[in-house]
């Protein structure tokens, strides 16, 4: 959890959590006219308005948010910072423990284990510095209802001399906006590593495109 959660769930916390029937039908329409945007680009890649569009969002969040930044890291306190890891397999312990705290949707994760500059990346948004990403994650989470993320696979990969771990998980959350939208998305998260087995990039992919994750914030749940 861009941001660095998800990036689609960044581009919903820029929206005011009262939109009343006129306001959805402007962001219906805003979603539509994103999507006839991305038809007419012949790039594979995620389209550049949708990146500047979550990117603007999460700024947007930083300063909004109803909590100031003292309440956000008393009530959503990390990892110990001395947590290091010494090899590979210590690597893996520790976020298996991460994803036991469901800290794409809690905030709450080992910082120790990261480097200071890692790169942080998913299909809407990259950047850099692991200070960032924790703020990035504990500004969303009083958007989410009755989160869960829950581990499917972790693997280790070995490509050359670079050392990575490979993360297979299931994200399913509400959003507490009037419609009450359901994310759920299937993703990969690939953890590269140091020769000091810290990790240096932190890398999701989704089982769906980056429109369909953000179509999700537009779509009312059953419930």
């Amino acid at each position: 959890m861009t941001i660095n959660m998800a990036g689609a769930i960044s581009f919903h916390a820029g929206l005011p959590l009262n939109l009343t029937k006129p306001h959805q039908c402007f962001y219906s329409k805003f979603l539509q006219r994103l999507r006839n945007g991305i038809r007419c680009s012949n790039s594979k890649d995620t389209p550049k308005i949708l990146k500047f569009v979550v990117s603007g969002a999460t700024e947007i969040l930083r300063l909004f948010s109803s909590f100031n930044k003292n309440e956000l890291y008393e009530a959503l306190p990390e990892q110990a910072y001395e947590s290091y890891a010494t090899c590979l397999d210590d690597v893996m312990i520790i976020l298996k423990s991460d994803y036991e705290n469901a800290y794409f949707v809690t905030g709450n994760f080992t910082s120790g284990i990261y480097a200071e500059d890692c790169i942080f990346e998913d299909p809407t948004i990259k950047f850099s510095g692991t200070e960032l990403y924790s703020r990035n994650l504990k500004l969303l989470v009083p958007f989410f209802d009755h989160p869960s993320i829950s581990l499917q696979s972790i693997t280790k990969v070995l490509n050359g001399e670079t050392e990575s771990v490979k993360a297979s998980w299931r994200l399913r959350t509400y959003l507490n906006l009037p419609w009450r939208p359901l994310i759920s998305i299937d993703g990969t998260t690939v953890y590269d590593l140091d020769d000091r087995f810290r990790i240096v990039k932190h890398v999701e992919s989704w089982s769906v495109s980056p429109l369909e994750a953000i179509g999700q914030i537009f779509t009312r749940s059953s419930i």
